[in-house]
């Protein structure tokens, strides 16, 4: 229990004690939630009987069987008469007289929630005035004294009632007062509309998902807290909801392209639930994962069919290559020539369709928009003719990004090239790269040639697709979409008044401080890999990656900049983490991580060679090693 939660409990029963009447709160399980120390004074109760949780009906006992009740023939079926009333949850108001003579009226009243309140009043000496005006009081008729006696009771009701109406608004305010705090913690917007389109409730957040919209909404349309447009794309499914259905849908906000998920729920009296939030880091990891399946199922498909075939050419090849060397007529020997080009182009097109579908892991990491860009046109430029001018447009952010540099720089050179060849010997290749808001960062490749046409629109990003005839593979735009879309991303091929336009949507992924360093994570589980990454890059590292101990010492023999090394014991192939420690190039502060219990040898051997994290860790438990690690 945090500290406002015990204040408020400490100052709810300083109120309760003020309270001159007894009182106690029972919940619909018939358990005390909550008693007054008039509750058992009253009734000289122990304090088990007056501690949250105590049953209601062990108090009924305990008051029986010490004769609260006078005379009781039958305990258990006194007992089990006044739990079935309880649980009847009706308001009830009644008088008794308790064996020591006291006169008590009891005044019960149901909870919203469930469970009741119960106002016990002390009328003992209200009573003996009534006798006494009763028997000296004879000049008042016998109508009159009814009525004064009616009138006391109903006050004494009143008054009770009073109390538990009280009670029942001060839970219900604060229980208003927690769900309205929990809908603004909340990272959605949550609001109610009439029968008429205007919000009734709104928990303020409409412009941390939707920004630019007001957050001060009650009141308003619709159309006009979410703007014409907006509203034109939701509209058919809020009438489907006014209809008593429950759509739930998702559309891309126009000026920032973020995907915004939407649930309508009828409220059943003609108005509409609202429930909305920001899921574009989701559909942009949806994306990828698909892609990536998309992968494993095409390598799958094809590594066996590719492995014949390639078995099919090498034949083939030796067979033209022995037919070379025989004395043929000229027309023959230029067949066989013929038919060696074609097989090694089918060679060149199995290592495109490998690269394609083999395992493209992507390694994001800080990378520097202008110095990319910078980059792709010096490489870029020498492979232009004289008459094809590029020119690059740079409006991207000056902060790093998360990309995988090495990909996206393929993927800009791949279309570049492109265009320089539907330019031919004349015309105007233009890069352009700007942020849309901080969602995603786009890229558009331009030139000045036919453009495209109606089929390849339609059919560009299919593999094998080409309008180059021989000359070309067909594979290269697919393998860009392939790469944009593993990064969560998606691309659009359209025509412009000058020529063809290639646009590729990155998400915008600001790098963090990477204070850390560079950091060599060594996990032959993807999964893992993903979730170590993320400790890392949380903790300001940039992150490379490797799935086995060669693989790691290739990049630290490269790489100079290692700043760590975090790595598995147990990694795919025949060495391990640890043998991997004796070959890096130079000493690097090195962790070692295991699910292996402390008995197996491997552990104990790695003990010997510095700190080992025991599978699953925190991010808090791998930083407090880093630290212990770069201070030693």
């Amino acid at each position: 229990m945090d500290r406002s939660e015990q204040w408020i409990k400490t100052m709810t029963s300083a109120g309760l004690n003020l309270i001159a009447q007894a009182l106690s709160i029972y919940d619909n399980n018939l358990q005390l939630a909550v008693c007054n120390r008039r509750f058992q004074e009253m009734f000289h109760l122990p304090d088990r009987l007056i501690r949250p949780g105590a049953r209601f009906d062990d108090t009924i006992r305990y008051l029986a069987q010490r004769g609260d009740y006078g005379e009781v023939a039958d305990i258990d079926a006194l007992v089990q008469h006044r739990v079935q009333q309880a649980r009847a949850f009706v308001p009830h108001y009644f008088e008794r007289i308790r064996a020591n003579g006291q006169v008590i009226s009891i005044e019960g009243a149901p909870l919203p929630q469930g469970g009741w309140v119960t106002v016990y009043t002390d009328i003992t000496r209200t009573k003996r005035v009534e006798e006494l005006l009763r028997a000296r009081s004879e000049e008042l008729s016998g109508q009159l004294l009814a009525h004064a006696e009616e009138l006391s009771t109903t006050n004494r009701k009143l008054a009770a009632t009073i109390s538990a109406l009280e009670e029942a608004q001060r839970q219900l305010t604060e229980i208003e007062a927690r769900t309205r705090l929990t809908t603004e913690m909340m990272p959605a917007h949550i609001a109610h509309a009439d029968r008429d389109g205007h919000y009734t409730y709104s928990n303020r957040r409409l412009s941390a998902v939707m920004p630019g919209r007001p957050s001060d909404i009650v009141g308003l349309h619709i159309s006009e807290a979410l703007g014409p447009e907006a509203f034109a794309k939701i509209e058919p499914h809020l009438q489907a909801a006014y209809g008593g259905d429950s759509p739930v849908f998702e559309f891309n906000e126009a000026h920032d392209g973020r995907r915004i998920r939407v649930a309508f729920t009828p409220d059943g009296s003609g108005g509409v639930y609202i429930l909305s939030m920001d899921v574009t880091t989701e559909t942009q990891t949806r994306v990828a994962l698909q892609q990536s399946r998309r992968r494993a199922m095409a390598a799958q498909m094809t590594s066996g069919l590719a492995h014949d075939f390639s078995n099919l050419l090498t034949i083939i090849l030796g067979m033209m290559s022995k037919m070379e060397k025989m004395d043929l007529p000229e027309e023959a020997a230029e067949l066989v020539t013929a038919t060696q080009a074609t097989a090694q182009r089918g060679g060149r097109l199995l290592n495109r369709i490998a690269d394609m579908t083999g395992n493209r892991t992507l390694r994001p990491r800080a990378t520097d928009m202008h110095g990319l860009l910078d980059d792709l046109k010096l490489l870029a430029t020498p492979t232009l003719p004289r008459g094809i001018g590029l020119s690059v447009l740079d409006h991207t952010p000056d902060e790093a990004l998360m990309l995988d540099a090495g990909m996206l720089q393929d993927a800009l050179l791949n279309l570049v090239l492109n265009a320089r060849d539907a330019c031919g010997t004349n015309g105007l290749i233009a890069v352009s790269a700007h942020a849309i808001g901080r969602i995603w960062i786009e890229i558009a490749v331009t030139d000045t040639g036919p453009g495209f046409s109606k089929e390849a629109l339609e059919r560009g990003l299919n593999p094998f697709f080409t309008t180059k005839g021989s000359e070309g593979s067909g594979l290269g735009l697919p393998m860009v979409y392939d790469m944009v879309k593993l990064a969560g991303g998606d691309m659009r091929l359209g025509n412009s008044p000058t020529g063809a336009v290639v646009t590729l949507r990155l998400p915008y992924r600001a790098a963090p401080n990477a204070q850390g360093g560079l950091a060599l994570l060594v996990e032959d589980n993807e999964d893992l890999r993903a979730t170590f990454r993320d400790m890392l890059v949380d903790l300001g590292h940039t992150v490379i990656e490797a799935t086995s101990a060669d693989e790691a010492s290739a990049l630290a023999a490269d790489i100079e900049d290692i700043a760590l090394v975090l790595s598995d014991i147990k990694l795919e192939g025949a060495a391990t983490g640890i043998d991997l420690l004796k070959r890096l190039p130079r000493a690097l502060p090195c962790i070692l991580m295991t699910s292996l219990p402390p008995s197996d040898p491997l552990h104990r051997e790695a003990l010997t060679r510095g700190p080992v994290l025991r599978k699953p860790f925190t991010r808090a438990q791998l930083s407090a090693l880093i630290r212990t690690e770069e201070t030693t």
